[in-house]
């Protein structure tokens, strides 16, 4: 794989970022609403994004930094990623965004997600003002990560490129909203098929998303759904997005962060079953195993293909928190 690029001007930081956080869950929170930002906090939702695009109207835009910046510095955001979304490079607020929100809250702050992003030069731009701002402000460059949100034609078929533009993308996301009136999609219910096509309309597109992240060891991420007390319907649209490998979904109302969070996390048995294997395959490979290549689990055959299956399984359960409920036994010799 090829390493994403460093922009000119930009430096890794001091430390290792965890770029891959949990983002099962991905809560989407208007700028411009004190209360709002105050309820989201107490909420089991994997990350919080603050939102100064589409939920704030231009005229509270300006206000709504401060606030974003008071309830970052002033709020509990504890076990949460923390995001602000800005506005998209096409619009006059995009620079504001960014300076007023990373220099009064950049240490708090763990992600900027950058809406309808058209090339790679978009998030290398974001990139160079966040290294700046950094710079000036004593931070630790490069810490803060980028999320890149793709919503139209354009966006996708530079995916790939985008996905590599700079080693702060944490995330590639889909936007279903924007995107669908990009391309004239005969719907108007965001997230569901469109009417006389027999088959998944978004198939294409999120399986490209998730290519291009998971060429660059990025999340992927699926948009909203916007029928938000229609709890079922996101469980079944979230459950294509799970069964693909998408790592979350955004989350627009309270209702759907416990849905969310289950459709994006292994079953007990899954999970208890990927533990088993990597038990066992770390025993068989062993000394003590025999140092065998594969080797039987009851009725099935693991080998290396198995354990990095169990990885990713494993991975997930852990970043949920779950507890497995069997261990591995030795076989006695």
């Amino acid at each position: 794989m090829t390493s994403p690029a460093t922009p000119a001007g930009s430096a890794g930081p001091a430390t290792p970022v965890n770029r891959l956080r949990p983002r099962r869950s991905c809560l989407a929170v208007p700028g411009s609403n004190p209360r709002f930002l105050e309820k989201a906090q107490g909420l089991p939702a994997d990350q919080v994004f603050l939102d100064l695009e589409d939920a704030c109207a231009p005229l509270a835009k300006p206000e709504a930094r401060h606030t974003i910046v008071k309830f970052l510095n002033e709020g509990d955001w504890t076990g949460k990623t923390r995001v602000v979304r800005v506005n998209d490079w096409t619009t006059e607020w995009t620079y504001r965004d960014v300076v007023t929100v990373v220099e009064g809250a950049g240490q708090n702050l763990d992600c900027v997600m950058l809406p309808k992003v058209q090339d790679a030069q978009q998030v290398v731009a974001l990139d160079l003002l966040l290294t700046q701002i950094e710079k000036t402000m004593g931070f630790e460059v490069g810490r803060i990560g980028i999320e890149a949100q793709i919503e139209n034609a354009r966006g996708l078929n530079n995916v790939n490129e985008i996905a590599q533009a700079s080693p702060r993308t944490e995330t590639i996301i889909f936007g279903p909203a924007d995107f669908m009136a990009s391309i004239n999609m005969k719907s108007l219910v965001v997230g569901e098929q469109p009417p006389g096509y027999p088959a998944d309309a978004y198939h294409y597109i999120l399986m490209k998303i998730l290519m291009a992240a998971r060429a660059n060891d990025l999340q992927a991420i699926d948009g909203p759904y916007l029928q938000i007390k229609n709890v079922d319907g996101y469980r079944e649209v979230a459950g294509r997005a799970a069964a693909l490998g998408f790592d979350g979904k955004w989350v627009l109302h309270p209702g759907q962060v416990e849905a969310a969070n289950e459709v994006f996390s292994p079953s007990q048995e899954d999970y208890d079953h990927a533990e088993l294997i990597l038990d066992a395959y770390a025993y068989y490979t062993s000394e003590a195993g025999g140092k065998k290549g594969s080797a039987m689990l009851g009725d099935e055959m693991i080998d290396e293909a198995s354990r990095k299956m169990a990885l990713v399984i494993s991975g997930k359960g852990r970043a949920a928190g779950m507890t497995r409920t069997t261990s591995f036994e030795a076989p006695e010799a």
